[in-house]
């Protein structure tokens, strides 16, 4: 019998302090995994993230990865 292959899905991470807080890596999240933190800096729900990655195209800062 063939070994399965654990898939690792890469989730978003926001570089905080580049970010410019604009929101629309929030409205663009699919789930609702991404939330604006006093108006200064994006935040990534890891446990919500399904590394889509829709967040990180829409990005005009280009402040979010996939890791």
């Amino acid at each position: 019998m063939a070994e399965k292959k654990k898939v690792v899905r890469k989730k978003a991470k926001v570089l905080k302090d580049l970010c410019v807080a604009c929101g629309a890596c929030a409205k663009e999240c699919p789930i609702g995994a991404i939330r604006i933190v006093a108006g200064v800096f994006a935040e990534v729900d890891q446990d919500k993230c399904v590394g889509c990655g829709k967040c990180k195209r829409v990005c005009p800062a280009s402040v979010i990865e996939l890791v």
